[in-house]
């Protein structure tokens, strides 16, 4: 019999990872880039000219080595690429004495 264990929706949580939360929101990130580059019809190098990033960078990124790139530097690429980006502070939720990050995107 095969066992299954439910994720908890970081895969890098899942996998042990000490900085989880930071790779998931870099991957929310990259991907809400490529899928804009990829509606756009951009090649990475027209791309990545628009963005401030090398073509071999954007690459990487776009296919989840990110860990050259910072959060702000993604934040960045989506401003270049006609985005608003809104960064809200709130308490935690419930009895947590730890915050967490989350990305959400707007319609």
């Amino acid at each position: 019999m095969i066992e299954i264990e439910e994720g908890s929706g970081n895969v890098y949580a899942d996998l042990g990872m000490p900085d989880a939360d930071e790779m998931i929101v870099k991957a929310q990130l990259a991907s809400k880039i490529g899928e804009i580059i990829k509606a756009r019809k951009w090649n990475q190098s027209q791309a990545a000219e628009v963005l401030g990033l090398t073509q071999p960078k954007l690459s990487k990124m776009l296919r989840g080595q990110f860990r050259g790139i910072s959060e702000a530097k993604m934040l960045d690429c989506l401003t270049r690429l006609g985005r608003d980006v809104q960064i809200v502070v709130g308490p935690a939720r419930g009895a947590a004495s730890v915050g967490h990050v989350a990305v959400v995107f707007a319609a």
